[in-house]
């Protein structure tokens, strides 16, 4: 346990795949007894990356991380998708996927850019009636969730494999990457899940910059 007069400050943790945003936030409260702990914006458990951990009255900057920019690195597999629209789900649908080529995927990049209309995932943290979407989801539910408006700053789609799209994306708060590609597979005549995401910066912070876990000890104790 730390000393409880740990200094007020927002930690830049690279989150691992397979922890969920409240994992981390749990091993920090573990650490440090009778202080506020939140996160500024929570980070699918597939996915890695940057995950701004707040301790104390730095959890009052919450509101203002929410509307940062948020970039991440995705890699979008074409042809079959899952139900949770990424890899720790079965393929539940098969498609064949077309040829694509330079033109396709530049028309794609401006379809999606800018202001658009989104609907979040069945499996995401969205709350109905006070549950989040993905409990329903995990008892065989199917919840009306509205489309909602976010903004795609950039985007970037570079081909790896005939059947496999990396994605560059930066955009708005509340936007879902794994509906964003299966949106984009959609729009490309066939279907897609993610099988790999990294959120890469929030705001100014940094994937390059980020703390593993196994450094947040010693960061709390020197307040850094």
């Amino acid at each position: 346990m730390m000393n409880p007069e740990t200094p007020d400050m927002i930690l830049n943790v690279n989150k691992p795949a397979g922890l969920t945003s409240y994992d981390v936030v749990r091993k920090v409260k573990r650490m440090i007894k009778g202080v506020k702990i939140g996160h500024g914006g929570t980070l699918d458990p597939f996915a890695d990356g940057v995950l701004l951990i707040l301790i104390g009255k730095a959890t009052k900057q919450m509101p203002d991380l929410l509307k940062y920019r948020k970039r991440y690195h995705a890699s979008l597999k074409l042809g079959a998708a899952t139900e949770t629209g990424d890899n720790t789900a079965p393929v539940t649908t098969k498609a064949d996927i077309p040829q694509l080529s330079e033109i396709m995927l530049r028309q794609i990049e401006k379809d999606f850019s800018g202001e658009i209309t989104q609907t979040p995932p069945q499996y995401s943290a969205k709350k109905v009636n006070g549950r989040p979407a993905y409990k329903y989801a995990r008892e065989g539910k199917t919840v009306d969730l509205k489309p909602i408006k976010i903004k795609i700053h950039d985007l970037k789609l570079t081909p790896v494999k005939e059947d496999l799209l990396e994605l560059d994306v930066t955009c708005s708060s509340g936007t879902y990457i794994r509906a964003l590609g299966e949106d984009i597979a959609k729009a490309l005549g066939t279907c897609g899940h993610l099988i790999g995401l990294t959120r890469t910066a929030i705001g100014k912070y940094r994937l390059k910059d980020s703390k593993e876990l196994e450094k947040l000890p010693e960061l709390i104790t020197v307040g850094c």
